[in-house]
């Protein structure tokens, strides 16, 4: 079930942990862990050793979740990271900015 009020391709902002403060693209949803993947928060190196003759090994940046909670929207209109109020209008599912009350 999609309650996610953060959907792919918003622009977010981290609210809590190592990377606070940073900004991002949602890039994935993961409804079943509650989590998102933001383009440039949360990066790791991962190394990776060689499979092949001929192949070197290398060391690899690779984005990991964050959970949904440690994330907010950021609305366009106002620019401010907010929270996000869900109404109906004319049958349609209209996500609603906090602070400016403008239709995200």
């Amino acid at each position: 079930m999609n309650n996610f009020k953060i959907k792919k391709g918003d622009t977010v902002a981290v609210i809590a942990g190592k990377d606070k403060g940073k900004t991002g693209k949602v890039l994935k949803s993961i409804f079943t862990r509650q989590r998102v993947l933001i383009e440039g928060v949360n990066v790791y190196k991962k190394h990776v050793k060689p499979r092949r003759t001929n192949e070197k090994g290398q060391i690899i940046h690779v984005p990991r979740s964050i959970h949904i909670s440690n994330v907010q929207l950021l609305c366009p209109s106002c620019g401010k990271a907010v929270r996000v109020s869900i109404s109906r209008i004319e049958g349609k599912r209209v996500r609603t900015c906090k602070k400016c009350t403008a239709h995200i």
